[in-house]
This record gives structure tokens, C-alpha cells and sequence, in this order.
């Protein structure tokens, strides 16, 4: 393991928590769980975790790991608790993140705040991805535990940019799998298959996923002359998508919300420019 054994305390065991326990006792480490049902603790109690009665037994832990449905929730039970370190990866916002670790400060816990990205049957394989911020220095120390999560990347000490890298990821993910979907339900209606139009679905992500570092490059310079595609000729396209969809007696708010938004963008002057230049009307 790299790493000699250590106590790791875990509040919450929901299905990514109990994944969370799973993977620490996986790797050899002395684990104690608390959870408001004890029920759920039986099978990790059977691979020798040892159940809490209440958060505060987590105070001796060596660092505590904090996995509940919402920050409200969780509140009152780090304030039971107090641990010496503190890993949170309860989601929320960076407002939140910022507020919890404002409290920590003044409770004397080492604060580290996470988000995964990842689900829970993920856990402690490669394909697991987790970023931190917050104490450097408890993340430094804590590092080769962390790892047995999932790959611990650390954004800086602003316990904030996780969760704001978390729900921005989230978002590209969000909007790409309500694109995909409208796309079924196009194609559905002309008796096209999912598994006819999903390869040519991905061919297609894979090349429009190489826009994405000059769509980056444009913005950081703010420079939207571009040669290839301007945006009023894609707002016309989404315009004949929504039309499309009406016609074929499908849902249209996919297409009519990313309408909105580059219309918005030529109405103010964008017409001419690269599709990068909507990110002055989303801002």
C-alpha cells in the first residue's frame, strides 16, 4: 500500500460513502463508519469496519471522511464531530465548499474539500478521478490514502474550485447527453435505431471535441474572427432544427434554448463571428 495503516473515519454511507469505506478497507486501513440508519453499515461491518454510535466517536480518527446527501445535512454532524482532518466529499456549491471550511478553520480542522467524478462502482479504480482543494498541506500528507480512491488531482488551496470545476464538467455532460437524446428522438421518428445512430453519434462527438482548445483559445483572447463558420449561419441551423422538430412532432426546447443564446449573441453585434463569441451573452 505504500502507506501504513491508518484510521480513517467515514460519515455517510449511501451508495458513493459505502463505495468510499469499501475501498479504504480494500487497502488494508482501519475503518470506522457512522451513518444515521446502521442497517446500511452490515456488509462493510462484515469486512471489518467498526459502526460508530455517534459522529463524535470519529473525533480520534486519523482523518475523517464526509459523505452526506447535502451540506444541511451535514452540518450538525461535523459539528459533533470536529475530526482533526477533514475530507469533504459531500456535493454542493463553492459557496458552500468556502463556508464549511470558515467553520473548520475556526473549529481547528485541517480542511479538505473534493468532489468525484466519478460513480460509486468507479471507486477505487482508474477510471476514478477526485479533485481537492483546500490545506495543502493536510492533501500532501494524506495523498497516498486519497489514492486509493480514485486519482487525486489538487486544484489549489481555494476550497471553492472543486466544486466549481465539478458542476461546470457536469454541465458539458448535461448538455451533450440532452443533445444526444433530442438526436434519438429526431432520427426515432423516421424509425431510426438508437444502435444505427449512436456509432455515427460518436464519430461525430469525437470530431467536434477537437473545436473545444480553439473555441478556449478565442475566448482567452477575445478575438471571434473566424474563416470557418460564423455564428449567424449556425442560429439559422438551430433555427431549422427547432422547425424540424416541430414538424416531425418532437419536443423542441433542446434546440430553442441554444437558439435563445446565439440569437441573443447576433442580435449584439456576433453575427460574423465563431461560435465562441455566445460566451459574452452567457456572461
Amino acid at each position: 500500500m505504500g502507506e501504513s495503516k491508518k484510521q480513517v473515519g467515514v460519515l455517510g454511507l449511501g451508495r458513493m460513502g459505502t463505495a468510499l469505506a469499501g475501498a479504504l478497507l480494500g487497502a488494508g486501513h482501519d475503518v470506522v463508519v457512522w451513518n444515521r440508519s446502521p442497517l446500511k453499515a452490515g456488509p462493510l461491518l462484515d469486512r471489518g469496519a467498526r459502526l460508530a454510535a455517534t459522529p463524535a466517536e470519529l473525533a480520534s480518527a486519523d482523518f475523517v471522511v464526509s459523505c452526506l446527501s447535502t451540506y444541511d445535512s451535514q452540518r450538525p454532524v461535523l459539528a459533533a464531530c470536529a475530526p482533526k482532518v477533514l475530507v469533504n466529499l459531500t456535493s454542493g456549491t463553492p459557496a458552500q465548499a468556502r463556508e464549511t471550511a470558515a467553520w473548520a478553520s475556526s473549529a481547528g480542522v485541517e480542511y479538505v474539500d473534493g468532489v468525484i467524478m466519478a460513480v460509486p462502482q468507479g471507486i477505487g479504480t482508474a477510471q476514478a478521478r477526485i479533485l481537492y482543494g483546500g490545506s495543502s498541506s493536510a492533501f500532501d500528507a494524506w495523498r497516498d490514502v486519497l489514492a486509493v480512491l480514485g486519482e487525486p488531482v489538487f486544484l489549489g488551496e481555494d476550497t471553492g474550485l472543486p466544486a466549481l470545476y465539478d458542476l461546470a464538467l457536469l454541465g458539458i455532460m448535461w448538455s451533450t447527453m440532452a443533445g444526444y437524446l433530442h438526436a434519438l428522438a429526431l432520427v426515432g421518428t423516421e424509425g431510426v435505431t438508437p444502435e444505427t445512430f449512436t456509432p455515427m453519434a460518436l464519430a461525430w462527438l469525437s470530431s467536434v471535441g477537437g473545436f473545444l482548445s480553439g473555441i478556449g483559445a478565442q475566448v482567452a483572447s477575445g478575438d471571434y474572427r473566424t474563416d470557418v463558420s460564423a455564428l449567424d449561419i449556425n442560429a439559422a441551423g438551430l433555427a431549422l432544427l427547432e422547425e424540424t422538430s416541430r414538424e416531425q412532432g418532437i419536443g423542441f426546447s433542446v434546440p430553442a434554448a441554444v437558439r435563445e443564446l446565439f440569437d441573443g449573441a447576433v442580435a449584439k453585434g456576433h453575427g460574423s463571428h465563431a461560435i465562441a463569441s455566445v460566451i459574452e451573452e452567457i456572461r
